[in-house]
């Protein structure tokens, strides 16, 4: 039997992300919004933000990934496909989109960000094993892109991350059998071919921006399947 291993966990979080905490981080986020809004950098304003209400390295970088300007905003939903995605090959970030869901299983803190998308605090930082969270992971996506009737799912792997073999193996053995057409490509720059593309499937924000159009896979599965998520939520702090 695998060893249960809980992605993106850190002790602390129950105190830094759920209870009376939510609200002085929704309370910092609605700040770190107009000051983005008035043009100062995310850098420079989460820092000031993050010193006034004293939060912690974490929370500050949940602001980071949940909260931006309305010009991102408006540019990001602008992109986003909303209908069907009968027939059309979606183009996915592989680890981006698989560790999101590992960290969903695992009951680790997921944000509610202000541009639509889920995203969690894990970080890679380029060492990456499967978990026992893998698996079923893999499957889920597998099963959203099945109901959408998919043409073809094309999983894009960063190279120099650790496992990135191991992972795309273990993607193209499970969605073998499922009825669209899979590709998972180990490159080594990711960002720069997913920008690129139509049907991107991602949670990364300069990706977001740039590429052609976008589908919130994650955010279909998370909320509208089965599942008692730890959702904490920035979508609204406007």
């Amino acid at each position: 039997m695998s060893k249960t291993v809980n992605r993106g966990y850190v002790p602390g979080d129950e105190r830094e992300f759920f209870g009376e905490a939510v609200c002085r981080l929704r309370q910092a986020g609605s700040d770190l919004y107009e000051l983005m809004n008035r043009g100062y950098p995310v850098k420079g304003a989460s820092a000031f933000v993050g010193n006034h209400y004293l939060l912690s390295e974490r929370q500050r970088l949940a602001l980071v990934r949940a909260v931006f300007p309305e010009s991102s905003i408006r540019n990001r939903k602008q992109k986003e496909i909303t209908g069907a995605l009968t027939g059309r090959t979606v183009h996915i970030d592989g680890f981006n989109t698989v560790i999101t869901l590992e960290v969903a299983l695992s009951g680790s803190p997921l944000l509610r960000c202000m541009d639509g998308c889920i995203r969690d605090l894990a970080g890679l930082r380029g060492t990456y094993r499967l978990i026992d969270k893998t698996t079923p992971a893999i499957m889920r996506i597998g099963e959203a892109l099945a109901a959408a009737d998919v043409r073809e799912a094309v999983f894009y792997l960063d190279a120099p991350v650790s496992n990135s073999g191991r992972l795309k193996a273990r993607i193209l053995e499970l969605l073998e059998p499922f009825p669209f057409s899979v590709r998972a490509e180990v490159i080594h720059n990711v960002d720069a071919v997913l920008e690129t593309q139509d049907c991107v499937i991602t949670g990364d924000a300069i990706i977001l921006d740039r590429c052609r159009s976008w589908f919130a896979l994650t955010r279909q599965i998370l909320e509208t399947g089965e599942g008692d998520y730890s959702f904490v939520d920035l979508h609204d702090i406007k």
